[in-house]
C-alpha cells in the first residue's frame, strides 16, 4: 500500500487517479500510524513552503516521514513535497525542511525575465546527470509538467536529473531510497505514469 501524505496542501485527487490507473493501491494518510502500516510514501505538496513545513510539524508528519525513510522505506517527493525534502528553503525567508536530501531551495535564476517567465509553468524536457531506476521507463528528453518558482540548489551527486529553463533548474533529486520529483507526473501523462509506475515497482 502507498501512503499519500495528506496534510491539506498537495494534489492528491489527481495523485491518486493516476495510481489508481496504475492498478496501485494507495490511501490519504493523515497520522503517523498510517505512514507506518504502509510500503512506501508519496509526499505531494503546492503552495508556499513555510505553509507546508509548519503543517508536518504541527501534525508530527514530518517527523514520521523522516522515521520511515530511516526505516528504509521508499519515499518520493513531488514539487513542493521534493523542496520539503532539502535542508532547508529561502523562499520569503529561511525556513527548515526535512534535512533527507542536501542542499537548499532557492528561486530561479533567469538570464532574461521577458523570455523566461516566473513562475515555469509547462512542460520541458528531461536531462539526466545519472541513471537511476525512477527513469527506467523514460528517455532523456522526455517532457514532464512543472510549476514552480524554487528549485533545488547545491544538491550536488543528489541531482538525478535537470531540465534547462535559460539555465539548469533542478529536475529530480535521489539520495537512497528518497527521491523527489520538481515536476508532477501526475500530470505529466503518459512519461508521468512510467516514472509513477518505476517509483511503485521498485524493489531495491
Amino acid at each position: 500500500m502507498i501512503a499519500i501524505v495528506n496534510y491539506g496542501l498537495g494534489n492528491v485527487f489527481s495523485l491518486q487517479r493516476s495510481l489508481e490507473f496504475l492498478g496501485q493501491p494507495s490511501t490519504l494518510a493523515g497520522t503517523p500510524e498510517e505512514l507506518a502500516e504502509a510500503d512506501r510514501i508519496i509526499l505531494p505538496g503546492v503552495g508556499a513552503f513555510r505553509d507546508a513545513a509548519d503543517r508536518l510539524e504541527k501534525t508530527g508528519l514530518g517527523e514520521a516521514v523522516k522515521e520511515e525513510a530511516a526505516k528504509g522505506k521508499l519515499l518520493m517527493g513531488i514539487c513542493l513535497g521534493m523542496q520539503l525534502l532539502f535542508d532547508k528553503s529561502y523562499e520569503y525567508g529561511e525556513y527548515a525542511g526535512l534535512g533527507l536530501i542536501p542542499g537548499t531551495v532557492e528561486k530561479i535564476e533567469v538570464p532574461d525575465q521577458k523570455r523566461y517567465k516566473i513562475p515555469q509553468i509547462g512542460w520541458n524536457s528531461l536531462r539526466f546527470t545519472r541513471p537511476h531506476p525512477l527513469f527506467s521507463g523514460v528517455r532523456e528528453g522526455d517532457f514532464v509538467y512543472f510549476v514552480h518558482s524554487y528549485h533545488g540548489c547545491h544538491c550536488g551527486a543528489s541531482t538525478i536529473a535537470v531540465t534547462d529553463y535559460g539555465g539548469p533548474v533542478t529536475a529530480a533529486v535521489a539520495e537512497e531510497n528518497v527521491w523527489g520529483t520538481q515536476f508532477h507526473p501526475e500530470k505529466s501523462g503518459k512519461v508521468g505514469l512510467e516514472i509513477l509506475r518505476a517509483f511503485c515497482g521498485y524493489k531495491g
